[in-house]
């Protein structure tokens, strides 16, 4: 913790370096004349996000948002929303960055500006079969007979449009959506990224749930926020570096990815 605060007061040095510089940015000048830092996310997607029992959001991205914040001598808002409502948002300016397990495409990237990435992960599929968990790739199930499910919007649903075009796809406005129609066997299997499925297969463990050894894609996660501001791209770019190379982005990483004990906080 003493390390973590020693990281905020360093990059609020930083920033406060360079008084003028914000002026030069319309979204970091925006961010600063409201003394707020807006940042999207969908809240269901644990551990890098996720919704307590309360309704506040916690996970890694929240608490590099916190930090971010921090350093900008703001005060930090999460906004949450479904995933596919994110990226109309950031373009909307109802949002300054997003924060979301949200994979840094060729396609998006020709729309928003990406920073990153903070985390890599991959595809695996969340089962109740253990035929379709020992798969080694999705060839096995692109059938008819097979109904999957995916996140509306997301990498994972265009994964199974192209690796599984023979499946029955069912996408879903949210991660708790998909889940329930694999627990309830409306789905023989989710698509997500690896880190979603692995904490969900040790989570309901008790309905049957598991998931794959290995991920099979490449899933590199960014900061999106819009074109148009600089300085801003160049502020996320040297806030994560300093991050990432002071240890702390792998320090907060170890507490959700490590540290089960937040898990009793969801519903």
């Amino acid at each position: 913790m003493r390390k973590m605060q020693a990281f905020v007061a360093l990059a609020l040095v930083w920033t406060l370096a360079f008084p003028g510089a914000a002026n030069a940015g319309p979204i970091l000048d925006r961010i600063q004349k409201k003394g707020e830092l807006v940042v999207g996310t969908s809240g269901d997607q644990p551990p890098l996000n996720a919704t307590t029992k309360d309704g506040k959001i916690i996970g890694l991205e929240p608490d590099i948002a916190s930090l971010m914040a921090s350093a900008m001598g703001v005060k930090l808002t999460l906004a949450g929303m479904p995933f596919a409502q994110l990226l109309p948002a950031l373009k909307e300016g109802k949002i300054d960055l997003i924060l979301s397990g949200m994979t840094m495409t060729p396609k998006r990237n020709m729309e928003v500006v990406f920073v990153g990435p903070y985390y890599v992960t991959g595809k695996a599929f969340l089962t109740k079969l253990r035929t379709i968990a020992s798969l080694k790739n999705a060839d096995g199930i692109d059938k008819p007979e097979y109904t999957v499910t995916a996140l509306k919007g997301s990498t994972s649903q265009m994964y199974v449009e192209k690796v599984l075009p023979h499946a029955n796809l069912v996408p879903t406005d949210t991660y708790d959506e998909a889940l329930d129609l694999v627990v309830q066997d409306k789905a023989h299997a989710m698509v997500a990224d690896y880190h979603f499925c692995a904490v969900s297969a040790f989570r309901y463990k008790e309905k049957g749930l598991i998931t794959v050894d290995a991920p099979f894609t490449f899933e590199p996660i960014g900061i999106a926020m819009q074109e148009g501001d600089p300085l801003l791209v160049n502020w996320v770019e040297n806030f994560l570096s300093v991050l990432d190379g002071s240890g702390d982005l792998k320090m907060v990483a170890e507490r959700w990815f490590k540290d089960g004990s937040w898990l009793s906080e969801l519903p």
